[in-house]
């Protein structure tokens, strides 16, 4: 994929309202499953839903194609490292906006300010060049929620 300039999502309710929907959708329709349980393999595989089944990453790339299919620019759409709150390697989506980075995540349905999860961040993708990881190692906050303008 092409370099881009970066940009941000601007927050508006309306958004807000894609990001929650999008969150969920793909939270439900996807079947938690480990990479070894469905594949025989411990190996990454980083693909789409096919079958309804998947884990971490499958749910990130499936909501980042929903946002990107309801317009979302693809730089404010980022793949994500981070470790969860038991210390377990975890993928989630970023969501670069103007009121901060937003995280989509499989293991809760809200949507959370990136510092309000617990998670340390260990990587992303770069906003301008997909291609290109990120190194971030920062950990996220205690859990918040966020109260969107309009």
């Amino acid at each position: 994929m092409p370099a881009l300039p970066a940009a941000n999502v601007k927050l508006t309710a309306q958004n807000l309202r894609i990001l929650k929907r999008i969150n969920q959708k793909a939270n439900s329709a996807i079947k938690p499953v480990s990479n070894f349980d469905h594949w025989g393999t411990m190996a990454d595989h980083w693909d789409y839903p096919v079958d309804g089944k998947g884990d971490c990453k499958i749910y990130a790339l499936y909501k980042r194609k929903l946002l990107l299919a309801a317009g979302f620019p693809r730089q404010a759409l980022l793949m994500t490292v981070v470790r969860d709150l038991d210390n377990e390697g975890h993928t989630i989506l970023t969501v670069k906006t103007d009121k901060g980075d937003l995280v989509l995540d499989n293991l809760v349905n809200e949507i959370r300010p990136w510092n309000a999860t617990g998670y340390y961040f260990v990587k992303r993708q770069s906003q301008q060049n997909p291609n290109t990881w990120v190194s971030i190692n920062q950990r996220g906050g205690t859990s918040k929620r966020l109260s969107p303008s309009s």
